[in-house]
């Protein structure tokens, strides 16, 4: 029976139909949890261990008597409203619907599912997915007699050495996140990460992406920020560079060693290269950076403007003083490759000259070789001129008008010369 008939409509029902306690219960979520306890897959659901701007955790108990953690998205009040630049360019989300919320929370739902499958995949510590159902998502409880785990912001770390092993337990995480998992978490710091006996746990990796996406580099620079600027205000006085921890997680992979990203955990490999890089810091001398600098040089890093494709790339320049140090290794230096460019032109005009014989066969006289040598340098300022082209950014308006012009006009030809050959050859078929 439809519902005209029956008199019902679906603007009709009534608000506390819709209520939503604590950001998450609304009436759908709660049949969502009565299904699963009423089928035996959840014995018991506790209280609330954490909350947050996107969900939030609640401690059960699974059908096998093992501790559970529930993680309820918030489908009704959504705080968290810049999901779209997460997504955008993941090639495993394409349909993503913005414009219904619970779709696009259930999809959020899913991607934090797949990212935690693929972490322990790679070996990289962080709890394993139990159930997926639509926006609630039933995970491994990290903690202790129903109490969670601390957030690394709220570890109190009893000397420096523990605070440096979790230093390096968290570089060496980053590194195989990108290498083995083929992940940048995307908004690390430490109210997403946890310590459980002793070990760095990754958590919250919904906002996590491929290290293809578009916006991947960008995010990292700001996880090795986040994670960099943690650790100073614990009082940590032998961090990386941001540079240096940079190229230790994006250093390619190799079938050996600490760059391997297969087979088994490589953990004390890459803990014994970050020691290593620590011995080099000492050798060059490393001198702890203040407080001032240290934010300033965070400004430069997270701005280095990191081209991902060709399309990005308008005009090489030379970094200025404050960016060299930071993009070093990046580009080719820009002094080094217009010296090359100037040499192999020379080296291919001089042996354009040598290999140059005369009509008989006999090498010329000597006012030959000068006039070549005219000849030469005249043709060489004449490439130079020509090679030294305005892009459209460099050129003034009126420029800009008379290069559409030039191009429409040489558009016109070619297709008036096409047309041209096109009628002869039809002319030729008919005879």
């Amino acid at each position: 029976m439809s519902q005209r008939a029956t008199g019902h409509n679906t603007r009709d029902v009534d608000r506390s139909e819709r209520a939503t306690v604590e950001n998450v219960m609304d009436p759908r979520t709660r049949l969502i949890l009565y299904k699963l306890v009423n089928t035996g897959i959840l014995k018991e659901i506790n209280g609330c261990v954490s909350t947050g701007k996107e969900a939030n955790v609640y401690y059960g108990v699974s059908g096998d008597d093992t501790p559970a953690a529930l993680k309820v998205y918030k489908t009704s009040i959504l705080v968290f409203r810049d999901r779209d630049q997460y997504v955008a360019g993941e090639y495993r989300f394409q349909r993503y619907c913005k414009s219904n919320p619970r779709k696009m929370v259930r999809t959020w739902a899913e991607k934090e599912a797949r990212n935690l499958m693929r972490l322990q995949q790679g070996g990289v510590i962080a709890p394993a997915v139990k159930l997926l159902r639509q926006h609630v998502l039933v995970m491994e409880f990290l903690g202790e007699d129903g109490w969670p785990a601390p957030r690394l912001k709220e570890v109190r770390f009893p000397s420096a050495a523990a605070l440096d092993q979790c230093y390096l337990d968290l570089c060496a995480t980053m590194r195989k996140m990108y290498s083995r998992c083929r992940l940048i978490h995307g908004d690390l710091s430490e109210y997403n990460l946890l310590l459980y006996r002793g070990r760095v746990v990754v958590i919250d990796v919904s906002q996590s992406v491929e290290h293809d996406h578009p916006r991947a580099m960008d995010f990292l620079r700001r996880d090795i920020v986040n994670v960099n600027a943690f650790f100073r205000a614990k009082g940590h006085q032998e961090l990386f560079s941001l540079q240096d921890l940079f190229f230790f997680i994006t250093a390619a992979p190799d079938s050996k060693g600490w760059r391997r990203n297969q087979g088994p955990d490589n953990t004390p490999e890459l803990l014994l290269r970050l020691k290593e890089m620590r011995e080099e810091m000492h050798r060059a001398g490393h001198a702890v950076t203040d407080e001032n600098q240290a934010k300033i040089d965070e400004q430069v890093f997270l701005n280095i403007a990191v081209p991902r494709s060709l399309n990005e790339v308008a005009d090489h320049k030379a970094p200025n003083e404050e960016v060299a140090p930071f993009v070093k290794g990046m580009t080719a230096d820009h002094a080094d490759a217009h010296d090359d460019r100037e040499d192999d032109r020379e080296a291919s005009d001089d042996a354009d000259d040598a290999d140059a014989p005369d009509e008989d066969g006999s090498d010329g006289d000597e006012e030959d070789d000068e006039e070549d040598d005219e000849e030469g340098k005249e043709g060489k300022k004449k490439r130079k001129k020509k090679n030294v082209q305005k892009t459209l950014s460099d050129m003034t308006k009126d420029e800009k008008k008379a290069h559409h012009k030039a191009v429409k006009e040489a558009n016109r030809e070619r297709r008036q010369e096409k047309k041209k050959k096109g009628i002869t050859k039809y002319a030729k078929k008919k005879k």
